[in-house]
């Protein structure tokens, strides 16, 4: 699972031909991104854990996702310019993408069947609830800033609800225990 999962083609938000093979050997928090989201000031958190352990061996890869009512309507260069002058952002970005249904990236199909639960699910999916939204297959990402955890050998590791902040202490711990781990 882990090559294949390193093998999966991206592109960067530059346009650049990438895959996640160009990280390996790090821990790698995989978290789908949105511009106009109740959630959108978790870049400030995701941008300081980036900076905070960064020379332990962690990567944040954010890849914008519009799936969730609209939230990221940018072009690609639109996202840039908005993650660098609105949070400062200086982790990798990726090419927009799709997160679920018919056209979901092979990248979150493999993501989400290595990992079908999310730690912390259960009060964000109820106060989607409130908003009207209320998904069925409980595999699918539920919203923007759900947080994937890829260990060093490629494996993933723990999935993380979107409202789990940055500095939350479930997903701290699980990077830290991750970073601990030799290559």
């Amino acid at each position: 699972m882990a090559e294949a999962l390193f093998d999966i083609p991206l592109k960067t938000i530059d346009g650049n031909a990438s895959s996640l093979a160009d990280y390996r050997g790090k821990v790698l928090l995989v978290v789908n991104v949105a511009s106009k989201c109740g959630l959108t000031p978790q870049y400030s958190g995701l941008e300081k854990l980036y900076q905070d352990k960064r020379a332990s061996g962690l990567e944040v890869l954010g890849f914008p996702a519009n799936n969730f009512k609209g939230q990221e309507p940018g072009s690609d260069s639109d996202i840039a310019a908005f993650c660098s002058t609105s949070y400062d952002v200086h982790f990798p970005l990726f090419s927009k993408i799709s997160v679920l249904g018919e056209d979901q990236h092979p990248l979150y199909a493999r993501l989400t069947e290595a990992q079908p639960a999310a730690t912390g699910e259960g009060p964000f999916r109820e106060r989607l609830k409130g908003y009207g939204v209320d998904p069925t297959n409980r595999v699918d990402v539920l919203w923007n800033f759900e947080k994937f955890l890829i260990g060093r050998n490629g494996e993933v590791v723990g999935r993380f609800s979107p409202d789990v902040a940055a500095d939350d202490p479930r997903l701290v711990a699980a990077i830290d225990a991750e970073l601990a781990k030799a290559a």
